[in-house]
């Protein structure tokens, strides 16, 4: 009897472990640590070694599919594959990569119409920026917008 318990307990524990132990072994800062910047009520500005950095977020007019963005991004030093990518705050609605254009040699920009959830008028979407498929770690900041229908 007390051999099936442990067994058990073991088991029990590996899984918990492997499910749960990722989130205990990550260096970087969670992102619901970072302090929020609201996108749509000014630019996002921060300094890292390499220089300035800038984000903005404009609404450009409605569009077919909703409300629809501009987003800027200008860097001290050019990524290799920059990337910005959409993730649900308030709830989840999955990952949406957007692609950032160079439009100068450190300027980016990049043209969406974010998604709303068929249940609400709002959601706040949180901007996470990478080089391909790895998220950067200077930014300080959870980049933030609430989008409408």
């Amino acid at each position: 009897m007390v051999r099936s318990i442990v067994a058990v307990s073991l088991v029990i524990g590996a899984i918990a472990l492997v499910t749960f132990g990722w989130r205990f072994m990550e260096t970087g800062t969670e992102v619901e640590d970072q302090p929020r910047c609201n996108l749509l009520e000014a630019p996002c500005e921060w300094t890292t070694g390499d220089g300035e950095w800038r984000v903005e977020l404009i609404e450009t007019g409605t569009g077919t599919q909703g409300m629809e963005y501009r987003l800027a991004v200008n860097v001290p030093k050019a990524p290799d594959r920059f990337l910005a990518v959409l993730r649900g705050q308030s709830m989840y609605m999955g990952e949406y990569p957007v692609p950032l254009v160079r439009e100068e040699p450190l300027s980016y920009q990049a043209r969406f119409t974010a998604p709303v959830c068929t249940t609400g008028a709002d959601m706040i979407w949180r901007v996470e920026l990478q080089d391909g498929q790895e998220k950067l770690k200077n930014v300080p900041w959870m980049l933030v917008f609430r989008a409408q229908k």
